[in-house]
């Protein structure tokens, strides 16, 4: 059997890499740039420890959790602390604190009265109208009213896609919110009848999942996952073609300026999406990928801050804080990383992690450097009471950040299965397709490796035939 090839070396391809080099299939990850892990990197400096991408890893799977145990990597993995647990959102320019109870969420000043008593009435609103396709803000209107919308929503969204709840498709960015009113007919209905069954799966909510990290950074899984691939990952190796024959695949690429070609026994791509428009596939039935450059990954400027704990007036004694659009702040919201994990800032100091840009204001995550600095420390100023001047600093610009689900998003998905049952051997997975956090990135690289199990055993029969038909030929 010839290898399969991985085409991506962000933590999708790692994890299916992994997976199947454990299956004793053998595997070969194709990486254009000159390291793996995508966004997920770590730098330590003046002993503060910055996160260019993603901060956290959710504990959302059991799959999640047995990667961790199966790399040799739970001595290194800390939880995040107990003691920054509150979340706060931004509401007349201060940070109020997230409800955790009903008790809480009757007191809280988050709310007006009037959005209350509306919540209450959530259980007697008709389900949505299944031929339509509805965006975030037009369900989130019709179910729980325009206060929830612009005052909650609308920061959560920018949080966790950097997107506009007006144009985000509610099937498709959030499919378990429009899988929880078809079965239920309620939010919140589903909210109290549903723990039963995410219990029973062992998956647990984002909103209720383990947080944590490792000692130096989020990093540590695609360096150990990359070390575990022991010389089968080719850097600096982008893929620019590929040919299916009857029993393989050619990938062409090139390495040190050369033009390079592999023979596969099948294919996976775990890039991104406008990477798979630009590669050419030649296929026994017509392959035309050309349309995955519509899907739209807007600009995100990650600023990472450090101050004297003596010059922030508040606790940080939280994850972060959400900013919604109407609060007219720049930065999307911060994460206060050193109330999360040890380590991330030295003694006396707090570090705390920004986010300017996305679909809210694509053209700030563009500006300089310095000059994001003095936004985000102008927002961070007003809202946290920090005086003084930064400690540490740091930045980092990615254009193309996060795949927006966007309303007529499924065309896309289907187009990824017409691919998949049209051109045997070739498989598709990750963010633009499974969700965009790391643990969904995770999860889409365990579930693709059945997949490919089970293409490598059916060609495996077709090849050598069934046992019923080989006795059938040794009887003749």
């Amino acid at each position: 059997m010839k290898s399969v090839a991985i085409i991506g070396g962000g933590i999708t391809g790692l994890t299916a890499a992994f997976r199947l080099q454990q299956k004793n299939i053998p595997v070969t990850l194709y990486e254009a740039s000159n390291r793996v892990g995508g966004v997920i990197q770590s730098v330590r400096r003046d002993g503060y420890l910055a996160e260019f991408g993603p901060n956290t890893l959710l504990e959302t799977s059991p799959k999640v959790s047995a990667l961790i145990d199966d790399l040799g990597l739970k001595r290194r993995r800390f939880y995040s602390d107990p003691m920054a647990k509150n979340r706060y959102v931004v509401r007349g320019r201060r940070l109020i604190k997230m409800p955790e109870s009903p008790l809480g969420f009757i007191a809280t000043p988050l709310f007006s009265p009037a959005a209350k008593l509306r919540l209450l009435l959530e259980p007697f609103v008709r389900r949505g109208d299944k031929s339509r396709e509805e965006s975030v803000a037009e369900f989130v209107q019709r179910r729980l009213g325009r206060e929830f919308l612009d005052h909650a929503i609308d920061a959560l969204v920018g949080g966790v896609y950097a997107g506009d709840p007006q144009k985000l498709s509610v099937p498709q960015a959030f499919p378990k919110l429009d899988a929880v009113e078809q079965e239920y007919g309620s939010l919140i209905k589903g909210q109290i009848f549903g723990a039963r069954q995410r219990k029973r799966s062992g998956e647990k909510s984002k909103a209720h999942a383990p947080k944590f990290s490792f000692d130096e950074g989020l990093q540590v899984l695609p360096e150990t996952l990359c070390a575990e691939l022991r010389g089968n990952v080719r850097l600096r190796s982008p893929v620019a073609a590929l040919v299916q024959s009857d029993k393989s695949w050619n990938v062409r690429w090139r390495a040190h300026g050369n033009d390079m070609q592999t023979l596969h026994s099948a294919v996976v791509y775990a890039g991104t999406a406008f990477g798979l428009s630009k590669i050419e596939i030649q296929a026994r039935q017509p392959v035309n990928v050309s349309s995955f450059a519509d899907i739209y990954y807007p600009p995100v400027a990650s600023v990472v801050l450090g101050f004297r704990r003596e010059d922030v007036a508040h606790p940080l004694d939280g994850f972060g804080m959400l900013i919604p659009r109407v609060e007219g702040f720049r930065i999307l919201g911060s994460i206060f990383s050193s109330s999360l994990f040890p380590n991330r800032a030295p003694a006396g100091h707090v570090t705390l992690t920004s986010y300017i840009g996305g679909a809210r204001s694509p053209e700030l995550a563009r500006k300089s450097p310095e000059e994001l600095f003095e936004v985000t420390l102008e927002d961070l100023r007003a809202l946290l009471g920090i005086r003084g001047e930064p400690t540490f600093k740091h930045h980092v610009l990615f254009p193309h950040a996060i795949p927006q689900y966007n309303l007529g998003y499924e065309r896309f998905r289907a187009l990824m299965t017409e691919i998949e049952t049209g051109t045997p051997g070739l498989f598709l997975a990750g963010h633009y397709r499974d969700g965009i956090s790391v643990s969904d990135c995770i999860v889409s690289g365990e579930n693709v490796v059945g997949r490919i199990e089970n293409y490598l055993a059916a060609a495996s029969r077709e090849h050598h035939g069934s046992p019923v038909e080989n006795s059938a030929r040794e009887a003749a």
